[in-house]
């Protein structure tokens, strides 16, 4: 069995060439709905990263028994490097990450097997925007409210320094349950999604 803490990348040159010679990977977007529904690869499944979590194993089963890459991606990569964890530890011994995720294939391939619409900002900007705006009101309220307000800025930046170290993120979870980053039609199902990797595993 494949190493559980071994990340196997895939660049977005390399992704581009499977797809140009017929490889037909199954492509995993582990980010949030309203991430996925702003742009994504043409053809990716949307399998949350909280949904990855809950239901690894069963994920991790239907996966393998298709009989074709898996490739895990995200906006930059951490969240899809966490998901091939979790699945590998579920038993999936085969899988991929987009190394860079979306950001690198678009930079690097361009726009062309992406598909583009309407949604809230990704999430690592989300991510920025939240703790900055946190940091700047600890320290205008520390300076105009009481001293203790600046506190706020220090676990921020505390938490940040934890994330970088843990590569983790728990602003990212908390701002995925927003509801701007859900889809109208309410939760991905595991039912739905499991439907749709038996569907890209059947014959054609």
């Amino acid at each position: 069995m494949a190493d559980q803490n071994t990340l196997t990348l895939l660049s977005a040159e390399e992704l581009r060439r499977m797809i140009h010679d017929g490889a037909d990977p199954v492509l995993i977007d582990v980010r949030t709905p309203a991430e996925h529904r702003s742009a994504h690869l043409l053809g990716s499944l949307l399998v949350p990263d909280e949904l990855v979590s809950r239901e690894a194993q069963r994920l991790a089963d239907a996966l393998a028994a298709v009989d074709r890459p898996v490739v895990l991606l995200c906006q930059a990569g951490p969240r899809s490097q966490q998901a091939q964890q979790a699945l590998s530890a579920a038993g999936l011994t085969d899988s991929r990450v987009l190394s860079g995720g979306l950001n690198a294939y678009r930079a690097t391939v361009g726009d062309d097997a992406v598909e583009v619409g309407e949604g809230p900002w990704a999430m690592e900007r989300q991510v920025r925007m939240a703790a900055g705006s946190l940091v700047l009101a600890g320290l205008l309220g520390g300076r105009l409210l009481s001293p203790k307000a600046r506190v706020v800025s220090g676990a921020i930046a505390s938490g940040l320094v934890f994330s970088a170290a843990t590569n983790t993120c728990g602003m990212a979870k908390a701002l995925a349950r927003m509801p701007w980053n859900q889809s109208p039609q309410g939760p991905v199902r595991i039912e739905d999604v499991l439907q749709e990797i038996e569907a890209v595993g059947a014959p054609a």
